[in-house]
């Protein structure tokens, strides 16, 4: 049967142009009209932004959101790289230190690769080739100020754009405007229940600055080196060096209450010298800085339980951040972003739009890739001093001694290491570490000893320090 002409394709309307409304936006147009509503005025190449203050410090992509990336938009990874990005072997192309202190072996058989390069960098990528397909319609400075409809279905969105207000009519309203989202507040005034919230805040501060890679660095793949705050000897503090395009370093250090590293310049190279070990400081000392440093403190871990509310009204969905925003410690947000768009491009290639009680569906499909990375998130924050409204219980704690025990194996069993980095990775589910990938190494015990320090090669040492 021919297609009627005159028939008219959905509209979409969607509030974010960040990296998790630009992937909802690719996400949708097979099946809609999109039009991307952003606040800001966005940059033409890879530079700053306002809205995204957090983009100064380290990013990277895990290997599960490199596959959902891929997925969305193919060869989107193999663009970045050609800018300047990389394909990071995990563990072979990273020296870190686990929580509990253990360092982990570079073994070179796992299958993961995570892509590491500037957020700016990223996002100028992802927006260059998001927004040149001509499904998709933008409209830059504006701001979106309300939810038009009622409590059983949203019609559309009511924006500003200078003096001017307007209704943007849509079959389908996307919010991934983040964690400042006022999606709670909409629904409210439409007359629904309040959604159901929690936040778990260690209370974590970032400082970030940008370095000139040492010595010959900047031509070779130097590795990741990441030193990851111990939840048992608060304040947790801990750091990363992340190479990237250009011959540069991100150094990012944090700490929890109490341990807060600050924005003095002077202080920054013995904040790292003084972590758990000294190896950052070591690295960075002798470094030649570009800028100063930039801090954070809104990184608490805070879920809104959209999925779980008892009415939901057909036309609208929350997405990535505006859902769940996590500690950028374990750098799950990316990964997240992109599993959610894709979650919704295959619901809807089976559902397809228009389906009553489809937004629902949306939101519980979306809300599988934001579960798993909250629990990874808040298994470790949830352990420090004033973190959580409630201390964990016995079987939280049972489960946070098994996920130590199982650090420990991968460390030194490239088998058990497997299994770990598929979930941290967010490919598989938790459940993954009770198979007997892990469950073998950990009874059995893996040959190799504990590393008494980082796992820096010579080569690497002598092109990074003096």
């Amino acid at each position: 049967m021919p297609e009627d002409p005159t028939a008219r394709r959905p509209r979409a309307v969607v509030i974010g142009a960040s990296a998790a409304g630009l992937f909802a936006a690719a996400a949708l147009t097979d099946f809609a009209e999109v039009t991307v509503v952003e606040r800001d005025r966005l940059p033409d190449g890879p530079e700053p932004r306002r809205g995204v203050p957090q983009a100064r410090h380290a990013h990277l992509v895990w290997s599960g959101g490199v596959k959902a990336v891929d997925n969305l938009l193919p060869g989107l990874t193999d663009e970045v790289v050609a800018h300047g990005g990389r394909l990071v072997r995990i563990m072979g192309d990273m020296v870190s230190r686990a929580p509990n202190e253990v360092w982990f072996r570079r073994f070179l058989t796992t299958h993961h690769r995570n892509l590491v390069c500037s957020r700016d960098l990223f996002d100028f990528v992802l927006r260059d080739r998001v927004l040149a397909d001509a499904r998709i319609a933008l409209r830059q400075e504006t701001t979106a100020l309300r939810l038009q409809g009622d409590a059983a279905r949203v019609t559309g969105l009511r924006i500003r754009t200078g003096a001017e207000e307007l209704t943007l009519p849509a079959d389908l309203v996307v919010d991934a405007s983040g964690r400042g989202s006022r999606a709670p507040q909409w629904l409210t005034d439409l007359g629904l229940p309040a959604v159901t919230e929690r936040e778990v805040n260690a209370g974590v501060a970032y400082a970030t600055r940008l370095y000139r890679a040492p010595g010959t660095t900047g031509n070779i793949d130097f590795p990741l080196v990441n030193v990851q705050a111990n939840p048992a000897k608060a304040p947790g503090q801990g750091g990363i060096i992340l190479p990237i395009e250009a011959g540069r370093w991100i150094v990012t250090l944090s700490g929890t209450r109490g341990g807060e590293p600050t924005d003095d310049p002077d202080a920054f190279v013995d904040f790292a010298l003084n972590l758990g070990d000294p190896v950052i400081g070591e690295l960075i000392r002798d470094a030649q800085p570009l800028g100063e440093v930039t801090t954070t403190r809104a990184t608490a871990n805070r879920r809104r339980y959209y999925e779980q509310a008892k009415r939901w009204p057909d036309g609208f969905v929350v997405l990535g951040d505006a859902i769940a925003g996590y500690n950028p410690v374990y750098g799950h947000g990316l990964t997240v972003a992109a599993q959610c768009a894709l979650a919704v491009r295959d619901l809807l290639r089976t559902t397809g739009p228009g389906t009553p009680g489809l937004s629902r569906r949306l939101q519980r499909a979306a809300a599988r890739p934001v579960a798993a990375a909250w629990d990874l998130a808040v298994g470790q924050d949830a352990l420090y001093p004033g973190a959580a409204d409630t201390r964990p219980g016995a079987v939280e704690g049972l489960l946070a001694r098994f996920v130590d025990k199982a650090v420990e194996t991968g460390a030194r069993s490239p088998r058990a290491m497997a299994a770990l980095l598929d979930v941290m990775s967010l490919e598989k589910p938790a459940t993954r570490l009770f198979s007997p990938d892990m469950l073998l190494p950990m009874l059995f015990g893996p040959k190799k000893p504990y590393l008494q320090g980082p796992p820096l090669t010579e080569a690497e040492r002598k092109t990074a320090i003096p």
